[in-house]
């Protein structure tokens, strides 16, 4: 009994002597502990004094939509149309019309054009490319307001017509005319091609709608011909220029109905005798890029920057004609709301009116026709509806129509409403509102023809009834397309073939005029 006894008293100290060692141990790290809650707790606090003074200022003083607007831009990233309509992200700049320095929130089209076209097979030459470049720095440095422009403009108002070098800068300005806007924009490129010939820097006369519809091609300058130049007052009065006796300046009337004189502006005689004049105005109502090919002196010059001869107006335009903001908008959103799903884009431009029953009909046929037998677009079935499950899963056709009378849509629209179509497509058919035909502002009539103009060059197949027609010209001429012309109907009667293809995507309603 006793030897288990001290056995037992024996364990008690070990026992004793490690819950004391345990004990210590705590009451020791006590202080320690006590130190780390008092810093949590001092963190803590000031934690929610920090959100608590950050709620206070953003109920205070919330940001600005501005600056919402501003992040939300900066996130947003270049989309690319997919065959089905959707949009995915690609990072990349697009097109090969972007130069350095261009601010791409003042104008988004010119970032975002390609992606509401197919790919062009047009390559831009090498040599353009730095022509192009070499008349960046040209403009930016005669500009309007720079030094060398207040020199130059300094020799006008006195009358010299000698630059001695001082500057370095002559110009071209082009007078905006009273024409319709696909004239103006074809009288545009030409003398801004005149312009690269001649080593001139172009300004342009605004007029009442160019700004609101073009972006500037040329950043970090303009080429907007400034209010104050001295003989804007006098553009309207063609008999000042004629006889001016101020030798730094010459006027030129390019328009078809113009003097034989006129005419005599692309002979090469005339060019050698404007090489001293340092301003130029002009006033062109035409696409005369087709007469400066007749110019010896310019014909080496544009083979090299044109290989393509068909290409001038496709690469032109693709530089000069960037929609603003705003019209680019309409653009767009007619764009995604109509167009975009669908796996191919049929425009149409009718440029006749809807008078006329048996005319009327027979130019219905025959756009109809002339899309049957080259089979963008289908035959419809009238005899009997077919079954549901054949039309699932087809390709899908969007016709924008563009006319300044509804008649044409109607009927080609309830044509394909009304009956299915023999191979199974969804046809939808498009046209912008009767409404925006009406005599409304004249800036919002600009923007619409130019968002017609657009849309039509955006498509993968372009049919017309005429080729007279400015509209058309421009239309083919940006979006790289040879349309497909209806053949005249004469006394309700049509042909055997309908239509015929365009043998080249250059403006095909101008040819060079005869120099004498």
């Amino acid at each position: 009994m006793k030897r288990g006894k001290k056995n037992s008293d024996a364990g008690g100290p070990v026992v004793n002597s490690d819950t004391r060692t345990g004990s210590s141990e705590l009451e020791a790290l006590k202080p320690s502990l006590s130190s780390m809650k008092s810093m949590g707790l001092l963190l803590a606090v000031l934690m929610v004094a920090s959100v608590m003074f950050s709620l206070s200022v953003v109920l205070r003083d919330p940001p600005s939509d501005d600056v919402l607007e501003t992040e939300a831009a900066s996130r947003v990233l270049p989309l690319r149309f997919h065959q089905d309509g959707e949009l995915t992200e690609k990072k990349d700049q697009v097109g090969n019309n972007l130069v350095p320095g261009s601010d791409k929130e003042s104008c988004l089209s010119r970032y975002e054009a390609s992606l509401y076209r197919k790919e062009s097979p047009f390559k831009q030459s090498s040599y353009l490319d730095s022509r192009l470049k070499r008349y960046q720095d040209l403009h930016t440095r005669c500009g309007p307001f720079t030094s060398s422009y207040n020199l130059t403009l300094d020799k006008l108002k006195s009358g010299d017509s000698s630059d001695g070098g001082v500057s370095g800068c002559s110009y071209v300005i082009w007078l905006n005319s009273d024409g319709d806007l696909g004239n103006r924009m074809l009288s545009l490129a030409s003398a801004f091609l005149y312009a690269l010939l001649t080593n001139r820097v172009l300004l342009v006369e605004p007029g009442a709608e160019m700004a609101d519809l073009f972006c500037e091609p040329f950043p970090n300058t303009s080429w907007f011909l400034p209010s104050e130049f001295p003989l804007k007052s006098y553009f309207n009065e063609h008999s000042l220029f004629r006889d001016s006796g101020n030798p730094s300046f010459a006027y030129r009337h390019l328009v078809r109905d113009s003097s034989d004189q006129q005419k005599l502006f692309f002979c090469e005689e005339s060019q050698v005798l404007l090489n001293n004049t340092l301003w130029l105005i002009m006033k062109a109502e035409s696409f005369f890029v087709p007469s400066l090919f007749s110019v010896s002196s310019f014909e080496q010059e544009l083979k090299k920057l044109f290989p393509e001869k068909e290409t001038v107006f496709y690469f032109l335009g693709q530089h000069l004609f960037h929609p603003t903001n705003v019209v680019w908008g309409l653009i767009t959103r007619y764009y995604r709301a109509y167009l975009a799903t669908a796996d191919q884009r049929v425009g149409i431009h009718i440029g006749v009116s809807d008078t006329g029953n048996d005319q009327f009909q027979q130019l219905v046929n025959e756009i109809l026709a002339c899309g049957i037998r080259h089979e963008f677009l289908p035959e419809v079935e009238q005899q009997r509806n077919l079954p549901s499950s054949q039309v699932l899963n087809r390709k899908s056709k969007a016709v924008f129509i563009s006319s300044s009378s509804p008649g044409y849509f109607e009927s080609i629209r309830n044509i394909y409403w009304e009956n299915p179509t023999v191979t199974g497509e969804i046809i939808s058919v498009h046209k912008p509102s009767q409404k925006e035909y009406q005599k409304t502002q004249r800036k919002m009539e600009g923007r619409r023809a130019w968002t017609e103009i657009y849309l039509l060059s955006c498509s993968d197949v372009l049919v017309v009834t005429s080729p007279w027609s400015s509209v058309v010209d421009v239309a083919h001429g940006l979006g790289g397309l040879k349309p497909w012309i209806l053949n005249k109907v004469e006394n309700g009667t049509g042909h055997d073939h309908y239509c015929m293809r365009a043998r080249s995507m250059e403006p095909c309603s101008q040819t060079p005029w005869s120099h004498g």
